[in-house]
């Protein structure tokens, strides 16, 4: 057997019942945090800018959808090959170096003249290597905090992508006023670098979790286990889909209003912050869970008003309302976290990740390709009915999601 050993980390000294303050002061949880932190402000302007620069050249809705959630079809390909990666090797060596892929691919999309067959390249390659760095983050973190304050954190973290999105749109907007979008990458990419030193600096090597060794075979080994629980499957479709439409729709606001797009966006994810602050930090986790099915109808109803052309700020008030359902997917991930063995996971998280990324793209290029045809209000219209649909009919399988089911089972898949 190959030894995958490494010296255990010292415990956390996050208390059991942290709140926001009490995580952050702790180091190394800090330092995750204001990592996690500026890759999402870099992501979010690296994806504006592009999307804008597809726009301007093609003026194509579907082109311009995929380019802003491109990323996100490669997520899958990690989570179905190398996954096991997030468990399998030191984990604080594995998300420095892919903090370093990730600073080269966005650096390279502020080169001027790329063709946009480059541009799409790097999307993949960075949706690739994104999902394999959440996993190990998601990972990392549950080492980091107790399992009483993981839903706390993992809701500081939902609330700082919720926030970091509302800043990286509002400021890519300014910045496209004074500068190409090559310049904004550049942005990005500096960011990106900033949050590559953060981690390093800051993060300690934890335990290897996984006596196996990683790879495709252990990868595929552990995903046909997750996917054999029909607990775990129910939670993932409601994980996956909803929000993947709903992201579809987002990803026709520069087509459906390009002077207001960035408004738009900004008010979807300030909903989304507000509805995490509220579901993470003022409701216990039996009410998130029961309030799991309302706010995912939540996330998609209001984009239902788009089909009678509403002005402006009452289409911004309906955007910024949906948003908040975003919350839902804090109960379903505490929910999937009961149902899962402690040695895989960092790569149970980093498929869920990796698949609701996948989904948002997927939800885009769906979207893309009806506005096509159709007009970007009628396709909103739309996208969000599915959304509905899959909510309601898939409901009652969740419910049934037995809890703590093999949680404590020491070897997994």
């Amino acid at each position: 057997m190959p030894s995958h050993t490494s010296r255990p980390s010292r415990p956390s000294p996050v208390p059991a019942t942290a709140g926001y303050r009490s995580l952050l002061r702790n180091r190394e949880f800090a330092g995750l945090y204001v990592g996690f932190t500026l890759t999402v402000a870099a992501s979010t302007l690296s994806g504006f800018a592009l999307g804008t620069l597809v726009h301007e050249r093609t003026h194509s809705p579907f082109l311009t959808a995929v380019s802003m959630y491109g990323a996100t079809f490669a997520a899958v390909l990690g989570a179905l090959t190398l996954m096991s990666v997030a468990d399998g090797h030191r984990p604080r060596r594995t998300l420095v170096t892919l903090q370093c892929l990730a600073l080269t691919g966005v650096a390279a999309q502020a080169i001027p003249g790329l063709p946009l067959a480059a541009r799409f390249g790097l999307l993949l390659m960075l949706g690739f290597f994104q999902s394999l760095g959440t996993g190990t983050r998601m990972g990392l973190l549950a080492e980091i905090v107790p399992a009483a304050s993981y839903a706390t954190a993992r809701s500081l973290m939902n609330i700082t992508s919720g926030g970091m999105a509302i800043l990286g749109y509002a400021v890519g907007a300014a910045l496209l006023r004074y500068l190409s979008p090559h310049g904004v990458f550049l942005v990005a990419a500096a960011l990106t670098g900033i949050a590559l030193v953060v981690v390093a600096a800051t993060v300690r090597e934890h335990s290897i979790r996984l006596t196996r060794r990683p790879g495709l075979r252990q990868t595929w080994a552990t995903n046909v286990e997750l996917f054999s629980h029909p607990g775990r499957r129910a939670l993932l479709l409601n994980l996956w889909v909803p929000n993947g439409l709903i992201v579809g729709c987002e990803a026709l606001f520069i087509s459906y209003a390009p002077d207001h797009a960035g408004a738009l966006l900004a008010a979807g994810s300030a909903g989304m912050l507000l509805g995490d602050l509220i579901v993470g930090r003022l409701l216990t986790a039996g009410r998130r869970r029961r309030y799991a099915f309302a706010l995912r109808l939540l996330l998609a109803a209001p984009y239902l008003l788009f089909a009678f052309h509403p002005p402006v700020p009452m289409v911004t008030a309906a955007v910024f309302v949906a948003g908040a359902g975003f919350a839902a997917t804090l109960p379903l991930q505490e929910q999937l976290l009961e149902l899962t063995p402690d040695p895989v996971r960092g790569q149970v998280q980093g498929v869920e990740s990796a698949g609701r990324m996948t989904w948002q793209g997927v939800g885009a290029a769906i979207a893309g390709g009806i506005a096509q045809h159709l007009t970007p209000a009628v396709t909103i219209t739309t996208i969000a009915a599915v959304s509905v649909a899959v909510t309601v009919t898939s409901s009652p399988f969740v419910t049934r999601a037995p809890a703590h089911t093999d949680r404590v089972k020491g070897g997994g898949a």
